[in-house]
C-alpha cells in the first residue's frame, strides 16, 4: 500500500505547485520515495514534479481516463514509492463546468480515498482563513480535510491570530509559510514557464522550495496522515502485454520547445514494439536512423519561432516524411510546428495552414468525434480530450488532398487536419484513455494494415 496525501487550495493562486513540489523535494530528501501526481490535464506542473521526485510524471483525470482507470493508473504511477503527493487544480471543488464538480481534486480525492492538505494564502487575511477551511471541511462530508497549510505569512503574530482562530474548528496546522521573494517560479500566457525550458533554474528552484518547506512544514504529520490513507484496493494500469519480435523507431519532439506528452503515451508505444526517441527541433537537423514515425506533441514553439525556423535541415525533413506517407501525430505545439508559418516564421510546412497568436485563449475540456478514417481514428470515434492555447490556426481545418479531411469534430465544428498517416490537431488526448489510438498509430508504424 503507499501512502498518499492530495494538495489542494480554495482556489488557484494559493501556492498549491510551490507546496505540493516542495512536499515532494523534502520528503525526497529525507530519503522517502515519493511519487508526484497532478490531477487535471495539466503538463506543467507535472514537470516540476518529475524534477523534485526523479520519477516520470503522472496526471489523474477522470474526464480524460475515466473514472475506472484513476485508482489503477494512481497504483501504476506510485509502485515503487512509498508516499504519493497528488497535487491538485484550481480550487478544491472545481471540475469540469456544468458537471457538478466532475474531474475536481475533490472528486479524484474520493476515488483514490485520500486525505486533503488545503493550502490557504492567508496575506490577506487573518481570522477570516478560519472560516474559509470551516466550510472546505464541512462541504462534502465525504471528503477528509486532514489539515491546513497557512501561506504567505506575514509575521508571528499573523500566524498566531489565525491559528487561534483555527483553533476551535479542530482542524489542525500542518505548515505556515512566510512570504519569500526567493520562492518564484516564472510564469508567462499559458501558466508556469515549464521546468524542461529552464532546467538549470529549476534545478537551483527545488533545494530552495525543499528548504522552505522542511521549514514550515511538519513533515512528519503530513507523513502520519499519508499513512493513515486506507488501503487501495485495485490492479496497477498495464500498457498492455509486450509486444515480441522487430522493433520500430518513433521521433518524438523533445527539448524546450515540446516540453509536454503524457508519460503513458511512450508505455504505451513501447509495449506495442514502439521505441520513442527524443528529438530536439532547435538543434537536431535529421530524425534517428531508421525512424518509421512521428510524434509532435505539446509545448510553446511560439515562445521559439525564430529558433525553430532557423533549423532548415531538420524542417525539410520533416516536410519530405511527411510528403512521404511517415505516420504522424501532432497535438497542439506540434500543430503549429507543422503549418506553413508560426507569426511569420517559417515552419515544416506540411500543412496547408498559417499559425498566430492571439489575444484570446481556449482552454476546456472537449468530446470529439472522428469525421473519418485516419491514423489514429476510425469514423465515429469517440475521445475525451482538452485544447489549451492561445494561438489560431487558418484556416481551422482542411483536407491533405484525396479522400482526407479534419481531425475531430466538436460542439458541430470540424478542426484539425488528418489523413491515413497524419493526424494534426489542438485536441489533447490522454492514450491510456483511449489505448485504441496507440494501437492504431503503432500498426501503422509497423507497416500493418488497420
Amino acid at each position: 500500500m503507499v501512502a498518499r496525501i492530495v494538495v489542494a487550495a480554495p482556489g488557484s493562486g494559493h501556492g498549491k505547485t510551490t507546496v505540493a513540489a516542495g512536499l515532494m523535494a523534502a520528503l525526497k530528501a529525507r530519503g522517502v520515495r515519493v511519487s508526484g501526481h497532478k490531477v487535471g490535464p495539466d503538463f506543467i506542473d507535472p514537470g516540476y514534479h518529475a524534477l523534485a521526485t526523479g520519477r516520470p510524471a503522472r496526471n489523474l483525470d477522470p474526464f480524460l481516463q475515466g473514472e475506472d482507470r484513476v485508482v489503477p493508473l494512481m497504483l501504476h504511477g506510485s509502485e515503487g514509492a512509498e508516499l504519493a503527493v497528488v497535487e491538485g487544480v484550481m480550487g478544491l471543488f472545481d471540475g469540469a463546468l456544468g458537471t457538478e464538480g466532475y474531474a475536481s481534486t475533490a472528486h479524484v480525492a474520493r476515488l483514490i480515498d485520500a486525505p486533503v492538505l488545503l493550502v490557504v494564502d492567508a496575506s490577506a487575511a487573518s481570522r477570516s482563513v478560519a472560516a474559509t477551511v470551516l466550510g472546505f471541511a464541512n462541504y462534502d462530508p465525504r471528503l477528509t480535510l486532514a489539515g491546513v497549510v497557512l501561506n504567505k505569512l506575514g509575521s508571528r503574530r499573523h500566524e498566531d491570530e489565525i491559528r487561534a482562530a483555527l483553533a476551535p474548528t479542530g482542524i489542525p496546522v500542518l505548515g505556515a509559510l512566510r512570504r519569500s521573494e526567493h520562492i518564484h517560479a516564472p510564469s508567462r500566457h499559458l501558466g508556469l514557464v515549464p521546468a524542461a525550458e529552464r532546467a538549470e533554474q529549476s534545478g537551483k528552484l527545488l533545494p530552495g522550495l525543499a528548504d522552505w518547506v522542511r521549514e514550515g512544514v511538519d513533515l512528519a504529520a503530513v507523513t502520519r496522515v499519508a499513512r493513515a490513507a486506507a488501503a487501495l484496493p485495485g490492479v496497477p494500469w498495464s500498457p498492455g502485454p509486450f509486444r515480441e519480435g522487430p522493433r520500430r523507431t518513433v521521433a518524438a519532439a523533445g527539448g524546450a520547445a515540446f516540453t509536454f506528452r503524457y508519460t503513458e503515451t511512450v508505455e504505451l508505444l513501447a509495449a506495442r514494439g514502439v521505441d520513442v526517441v527524443d528529438v530536439d527541433p532547435l538543434r537536431d537537423e535529421r530524425l534517428p536512423e531508421g525512424c518509421s514515425g512521428m510524434y509532435l506533441g505539446g509545448g510553446f514553439p511560439e515562445a521559439h519561432a525564430e529558433e525553430l525556423s532557423k533549423n532548415e535541415p531538420l524542417r525539410a525533413e520533416l516536410a519530405r516524411a511527411v510528403a512521404a506517407g511517415m505516420p504522424t501525430v501532432a497535438e497542439c505545439a506540434g500543430l503549429l510546428y507543422l503549418c506553413r508559418e508560426l507569426d511569420g516564421h517559417p515552419m515544416v510546412g506540411a500543412l496547408p495552414a498559417t499559425a498566430r497568436m492571439r489575444a484570446r485563449g481556449a482552454l476546456g475540456y472537449r468530446k470529439a468525434t472522428a469525421p473519418s478514417d485516419n491514423v489514429v481514428a476510425v469514423a465515429g470515434q469517440r475521445v475525451s480530450g482538452h485544447e489549451f492555447h492561445r494561438t489560431v490556426v487558418e484556416p481551422a481545418h482542411g483536407g491533405l488532398g484525396g479522400d482526407k479531411g479534419p481531425a475531430w469534430e466538436w460542439d458541430g465544428a470540424p478542426e484539425g487536419y488528418a489523413s491515413p498517416t497524419v493526424h494534426a490537431s489542438y485536441l489533447h488526448v490522454h492514450w491510456a484513455g483511449h489505448p485504441e489510438l496507440a494501437d492504431r498509430f503503432a500498426a501503422a508504424v509497423r507497416g500493418e494494415k488497420t
